[in-house]
């Protein structure tokens, strides 16, 4: 049974259970969010979707884009998630491979992308939006009140809930493409994952195992990946606002009864600042993914909720999840030995490594691949990783950041958490930066202070501590405070170039 199947029948069964809570508070049962998927499902279909057509999706996380998105797979449709700001000309590239049949948008979108002033606007605030009325698509869907801009014929959201449901169907194809998700590429080269309704539907059954969430449970999230398995498995889902504050996210939990939440590490840190103290009883898990999670948000987590298991989840948007590692676990780690530790492989998710040391994953819960690219047997995932004796795994870094000083090569994933757990040290980062004199990498330590008052002696302290803790040839030629490392994406990595020109233009001032 494929995910969006589990959900359904979930709503069968459980009709006046809350289903949804949005983030203004109202709140939507099952029963309700059943009929809603199902109206649109038919609404659809009357419309001219047909199995295995793609639905290019630009609509925010909310309960009307969450039943929109189930009706699509539910029609036999696939979802496109391609985000309109990464500009026009990755936008342009990503669609010349999807080819999508239909494009659902929020009407604000299309009134911002096409409208002159509207499109003005967004330009002057660094948003660069492609003409999603344009596309060259059978259909058009928008949600939200028809505004300037939507495409004529564009078909409302509103109008597809008044059509009659009707039954799901039970001999869908679990091999069929149910999400596509774009990630890395060039305009060039652009790349997309595929998940089938079987891939998602064995990761929904790995995090369950492993996170066990029921009825009764209410998970604070504005995670799909998570969201969808919450409605799986009966329990609640409760969204944060779209443009909400730390402080109203640890509102919310509090309010809503959360017993789950998701966070991407410098989140959960930004909520621990926004609301010092415990985090409510109820709370029994908080799960932290998208970026490595540093051993001191790792202890302030596990200081504010003693009472709930903290977890790391290592996943990839090709593979998830591939493995959890509790709090306690990692912090021990970053004691003793270096690396970052990920945990121990979930049940039927397979390993290798490759002769340069890169991780290389199998599973039932793998995209079978890459949109337009030959399948492989094995997913290279670009991290460098070991086994311990434990048979668990160990992030050494990516191989992408690897930086050379001479014949040594630096790992910045093997080091940084270990430096991170030190004393007065919030977050760390390697970056290199070109020696004109030597063609080397000169390479340079950002770090950001955990108490700004102390900002000024940290660097003295650090080259007193790091050797005791990292390799010679680790150390580094410099090291700079910052006040913040400069994040990108959804989950708020650090961002690498520009921390380079960050440090660059700051070693260039000087």
């Amino acid at each position: 049974m494929s995910l969006v199947e589990q959900v359904l029948d979930q709503a069968a069964r459980t009709p006046s259970a809350v289903a949804l809570v949005a983030g203004d508070g109202t709140e939507l049962t099952y029963g309700e969010l059943r009929r809603r998927v199902l109206s649109v499902r038919h609404g659809l279909r009357d419309n001219g979707l047909r199995p295995g057509d793609g639905v290019l999706f630009s609509v925010r996380p909310s309960p009307e884009s969450l039943m929109l998105a189930i009706a699509v797979v539910a029609a036999g449709g696939c979802v496109i998630f391609a985000d309109p700001g990464a500009g026009p000309e990755m936008f342009t590239a990503r669609m010349r491979l999807a080819r999508p049949r239909w494009s659902a948008a929020e009407s604000l979108l299309y009134a911002a992308s096409r409208l002159r002033p509207v499109r003005a606007y967004a330009r002057r605030r660094g948003l660069l939006l492609p003409n999603l009325a344009a596309l060259d698509v059978a259909r058009h869907v928008y949600t939200g009140r028809r505004l300037p801009g939507v495409p004529p014929g564009a078909l409302a959201l509103d109008r597809l809930l008044k059509a009659p449901p009707t039954a799901p169907d039970t001999d869908t194809d679990p091999e069929a493409p149910a999400a596509v998700i774009f990630t890395s590429g060039t305009t060039a080269h652009p790349r997309a994952v595929v998940h089938t309704g079987a891939s998602l539907s064995a990761a929904l059954e790995l995090l369950r195992e492993r996170v066990p969430i029921g009825p009764g449970d209410v998970v604070h999230t504005d995670q799909l990946m998570l969201g969808l398995p919450t409605l799986a498995s009966g329990a609640r889902w409760s969204l944060p606002p779209l443009t909400g504050s730390a402080a109203q996210f640890a509102v919310h939990l509090r309010q809503r009864q959360a017993t789950h939440t998701y966070c991407v590490p410098v989140r959960l840190a930004e909520i621990l600042d926004a609301a010092p103290g415990p985090l409510p009883p109820p709370l029994r898990h908080i799960l932290l993914g998208s970026a490595p999670a540093p051993a001191g948000v790792l202890r302030r987590a596990v200081a504010a909720a003693p009472h709930a298991q903290v977890l790391s989840v290592y996943a990839m948007t090709e593979m998830l999840p591939v493995a959890i590692a509790t709090a306690a676990e990692k912090i021990a780690h970053v004691e003793h030995d270096t690396g970052d530790l990920l945990g121990r492989p979930l049940p039927g998710v397979q390993v290798r490594l490759d002769t340069d040391g890169e991780l290389l994953l199998a599973g039932p819960n793998r995209s079978p691949g890459y949109l337009g690219e030959p399948p492989s047997p094995w997913l290279p995932t670009g991290d460098l990783a070991r086994l311990d004796a434990e048979g668990r795994l160990v992030l050494l870094g990516r191989k992408k950041d690897m930086l050379i000083r001479g014949s040594f090569n630096l790992y910045p994933g093997l080091y940084e958490p270990a430096i991170t757990a030190l004393p007065g040290v919030a977050e760390a980062a390697y970056v290199g930066v070109p020696d004109p004199g030597h063609g080397d990498e000169r390479v340079v330590l950002a770090v950001v202070a955990d108490d700004p008052a102390a900002a000024a002696t940290l660097p003295a302290r650090l080259r007193r501590d790091l050797p005791a803790i990292i390799d010679h040839d680790a150390l580094p030629d410099a090291i700079v405070v910052l006040p913040d490392l400069p994040r990108s994406g959804r989950g708020r990595k650090v961002d690498r170039p520009a921390l380079r020109d960050l440090v660059t233009a700051g070693q260039a001032s000087r």
